[in-house]
Formats: structure tokens, sequence, C-alpha cells
């Protein structure tokens, strides 16, 4: 991964997560650090830090007084125009572009970390220090590093937070990319929590899902516990409707799926099967064949359809024709007013009035 492509990867789209952005970059988290240099930062006068100023009376950004407030230091914005305040600031951020990002290619985060590091220990703190050329930077910094500020305990929270609406399938969308929720939140608003190797789903205290983040573009990121959730729902929900269904048609089938259940079967596809029969052959049918089939003892469903067929036989009927009706709801309620089908005999009439006849 290039530099180039890695900028493609950076949020840009309020000004919540340029402060972020912003802020990661002052605020001291590398793990290697044990303690603070500075008491004062000094800032532009960038949105993100100042949001207005009349002469020396500066309405800083709340976010950037927290963040002071966490590590202990006081900002101080430049005057306006003059960002040769912070001289040896910029000079820092050009040296930091040309001699480590410059033509450097990186996997993902933890890679270009570990590149950092390599680079600031064996590069970076080599270098002489300015004020002190008989000395490296890492001589200055151990000597130093005794009488700095001590880093709190935890670093300053930076994730964005953003409320999203769960559609009517059990994803949610960050950044260009989907990721799962628990199916029961669907068409309900949640909370991310993004960092950059995380994404949280919240609602209130309690924590929806967790995922890897992902910078790619138009990717699905799923957790296999919640598709697996689903399915057994959808599975759950299938059934108890196929054996509500049937035992207020039949409610001697009880008996029978209960043999089902005893026996290790698949109650679902059982009651799913014996629905067919139902349309097939109708209730009184359908209940004679299972009386019959339970006092035999023979309790699958192909056994009450056998028991089915042998009866129709018997009783010289036709094979039942199942109607296979389109699954549109119009199509399945469409209600047929009957007429009387003389009218259609005047069709075999002969026509007076048509001289070929």
């Amino acid at each position: 991964m290039t530099r180039r492509s890695w900028r493609g990867w950076l949020p840009c789209d309020s000004l919540c997560v340029r402060f972020r952005a912003v802020h990661r970059r002052r605020a001291p988290a590398p793990a290697s650090a044990a303690t603070y240099p500075t008491r004062a930062h000094k800032y532009d006068n960038l949105k993100s830090a100042v949001l207005a100023r009349q002469g020396s009376a500066i309405h800083f950004h709340p976010r950037l007084l927290e963040l002071a407030g966490h590590y202990h230091f006081a900002p101080r914005p430049c005057a306006p125009a003059r960002g040769n305040e912070k001289g040896k600031v910029e000079r820092q951020i050009q040296y930091l572009r040309h001699a480590f990002f410059a033509a450097r290619a990186f996997r993902d985060l933890d890679d270009l970390h570990a590149q950092f590091r390599t680079w600031r220990d064996t590069i970076a703190h080599q270098r002489r220090h300015p004020d002190q050329p008989d000395r490296t930077v890492a001589e200055v910094l151990a000597e130093e590093q005794p009488v700095l500020l001590p880093l709190p305990a935890h670093p300053f929270e930076t994730a964005l937070i953003r409320a999203v609406s769960v559609g009517k399938t059990p994803y949610v969308r960050f950044d260009r990319n989907l990721y799962t929720v628990p199916h029961a939140y669907v068409q309900r608003t949640v909370t991310i929590l993004a960092d950059a190797t995380t994404v949280r789903v919240v609602d209130g205290s309690a924590e929806l899902a967790r995922h890897v983040r992902s910078f790619g573009t138009a990717e699905v990121i799923e957790d296999a516990a919640h598709l697996q959730a689903l399915r057994a729902a959808k599975t759950a929900a299938g059934s108890a409707t196929s054996r509500d269904r049937l035992l207020a048609a039949v409610p001697i089938s009880a008996a029978i799926l209960e043999q089902y259940v005893v026996r290790g079967d698949i109650g679902h596809l059982a009651a799913r099967r014996l629905l067919g029969l139902l349309d097939d052959y109708g209730p009184q049918e359908l209940h004679a064949a299972i009386e019959d089939a339970l006092a035999r003892g023979a309790l699958g469903p192909g056994a009450v359809a056998h028991i089915l067929e042998q009866r129709r036989r018997r009783r010289g009927h036709r094979p039942p024709v199942r109607m296979i009706l389109s699954d549109r709801s119009t199509g399945r309620d469409l209600d047929v007013s009957p007429h009387a089908l003389e009218t259609y005999d005047a069709l075999s009439r002969p026509d007076a009035s048509d001289p070929d006849e």
C-alpha cells in the first residue's frame, strides 16, 4: 500500500473527524513513551482548535480543552496569519514527510507503526541534537525523561461516534462498508463507535457487535453468530407458522408432532410435509389418516401420505392436483366470484346473423 492510497483511507467528511485526526497526532500516544514532554502546545487557528477569537479572547473547541485537560497541557494559538511562530513544528512535519513517508509502502496500520518505530529508533533519534551537536536526540531524550510529566493511565478517547439506522436487513452502513448487527435491531437506531482498528455497534450501554474495521470499499463484514441467529429465528418462525395452521385445522396432529419430537426428528420439516397433505386432501381426510397412523404406530409423514393415498384409491377419487400460485400476496388473496356456466353454451350455438352458417 502506498502513502497515496493511505491518504484515501482518511475520512474527511466532518469537522469532528478532522479534529480527531489532528489530535491523534498531537496526543502523546506511543506505547514506548512513559512521559509527556511539554506543558503547552501551539496551534494554528483551525476550526477544530479555535472556534472564535476577539483580540486576546479565545473560544477554544470543547474537545481540544478535554484533550488538554486529559494530558495536562495548555493550548496556545498562534497569532492570525503568523505560521512562523511555530516554525520548529513545521520543520519537523516536513522532515517526517520527506524522510519517512516519501515512497514508503505498507500493508496496514500495524505495519506502518512497526516501520515508524524502527525508523524513529535507528534514524530519527540518532541525529545530532540541534542545540547540543555533540549528543544525539536519543541521548538528550533519555536524560530528560525522568523529569517529564507521566502519561495518564488511559489514552484520550478519539473514537468517531455516529448514530445510524438499521434497515430491513441486519446490517449497518459505515464508511462505505456494511457490518452485521443482531437481527432483533432491524429498523432501529443504534450508535457506531469507530477507531482506527475496530467498529463497535452499541445501543445505550449495551454492545451489540464488534468488528475489525475495514478501510476497503463496498465490503461486507459479517459476524457468523449474527447470521446463525438470524437463520435460527427464520426457521423457528416458519415452523411455528406451519404448526399453528396445522393444529388449528387438524387438532389431532399435535399427538403425532409430539411423537416426532420424542423420536428426535426435525419437527418443522414434518409439520411442513403434513401441511402440504392438508392442502391436497383436506382436514377431514388428514384427521382420519393421522388417527389410523397413530393406531398402527406408523408415525412418519410418508406413512400418513400412504394412508391418504390408499383411502383415495378405495373411493375411486382422482389424484389431488396441487395448485401452484404466485408468491405475490395479490395473487394468493385474489377472490374470484363464481358465475353461471350457461353463458359459455352460447359460444357453441349457431349465429343466425352469420351468412356462413
